[in-house]
């Protein structure tokens, strides 16, 4: 073919390859939905009746009124080792479509940084992060008959705190405070939930909880506080809240330094309050599905109100800013990380 033909015939080819892509756009975009007759797992790395189980049966509900082809959305239970058990699910074993969708300890993926590997079979930088209902501030609080109803009664009184299992915060933050401030407090492992917690303390088998979620404590046992049943000590946060102006508030009780840093690394985990993330590998379009369909139902009224009637605090924090937190986390300053691994780990 000469080279004149081959200059007339280019632009007759340009328009059928131009016709040619919006021809399959377009029958892509009229193929059935990816969630249409399918079912969204939510799975929760804890016993049934606890805060992370209540928000996420919450969310639950909603959340199939903003995903294209309205999946059925179901919740299950998946308690194990501070839900350490569902983390390695969600990387090993769960579908690589966006199907599954799990909460969990929001300190798990902190444990590799922190040198805590034992049972850990993820890489936390693989995993994708779908939001986080909430940043929030979590609290120690005691049976008021145990005696120990002060910061001050804590540092002087022996007492017991209850602990689900490594990486979540009932089991970090006690060992923390003990560390850092040498508490007489002995950490009682191996409860499946906050449910399981709350009946021990009835039962007077322990004392009370560190990194108790303060939403979860008041959606959940007001009555506790109302009767005067438990006392709340302290606040482990970056900030106080609102509600608890008059409760001392860790990072003011931490003068050096070194120290001060390393704890405002270990309680940044606050921040992903209640967070949700589906595995590795899955589809950048169904992330971006489930994403928007997250941040969609923390704008939906119904959803609000709900969450308001049942006391869930709702501060959003969306998936990219998970992800991008974790990234800045996973790089701070070696001497700081150290430091924190320290502080997280039992003494002999």
């Amino acid at each position: 073919m000469s080279p004149a033909w081959r200059r007339l015939l280019r632009p007759a080819r340009l328009f059928c390859a131009t016709l040619l892509a919006t021809n399959l756009t377009i029958a892509q975009a009229a193929e059935p939905d990816f969630y249409a007759g399918k079912t969204l797992r939510v799975l929760v790395g804890f016993s049934a009746g606890g805060g992370y189980d209540l928000y996420a049966r919450t969310l639950a509900r909603y959340l199939d009124r903003y995903i294209p082809g309205r999946p059925a959305v179901v919740v299950q239970n998946m308690p194990g080792a501070g839900s350490l058990k569902v983390v390695n699910y969600l990387y090993n074993a769960a579908p690589r479509d966006g199907t599954v969708i799990a909460t969990f300890a929001r300190g798990i993926v902190f444990e590799p940084l922190f040198g805590h590997t034992e049972g850990t079979q993820f890489d936390a930088a693989r995993l994708n992060w779908i939001g986080s209902i909430a940043s929030e501030v979590s609290v120690c609080a005691l049976a008021t008959a145990s005696g120990v109803t002060s910061w001050a009664d804590m540092k002087r009184k022996p007492f017991k705190i209850a602990a689900s299992g490594v990486g979540a915060d009932s089991d970090i933050f006690p060992v923390v405070l003990r560390n850092l401030f040498d508490l007489p407090m002995k950490v009682v492992t191996g409860y499946q939930g906050g449910a399981d917690m709350v009946l021990a303390m009835e039962r007077r088998e322990i004392d009370g909880r560190c990194g108790w979620s303060w939403t979860s404590l008041v959606s959940r046992n007001k009555a506790m506080l109302d009767a005067h049943q438990i006392a709340v000590t302290l606040q482990i946060a970056l900030a106080k809240h609102e509600d608890l102006p008059d409760v001392p508030l860790v990072m003011d009780l931490v003068q050096d330094p070194r120290n001060l840093a390393a704890l405002k690394l270990i309680v940044s985990r606050q921040h992903v309050a209640r967070p949700f993330a589906t595995a590795p590998e899955v589809p950048a379009d169904r992330i971006a599905t489930l994403r928007r369909a997250f941040d969609a139902v923390m704008r939906d009224p119904d959803f609000v109100a709900e969450a308001h009637h049942l006391a869930l605090e709702v501060r959003p924090v969306t998936g990219d800013e998970v992800q991008r937190l974790f990234g800045e986390i996973y790089a701070s300053p070696p001497d700081v990380v150290t430091r924190a691994g320290e502080l997280i780990k039992e003494k002999p």
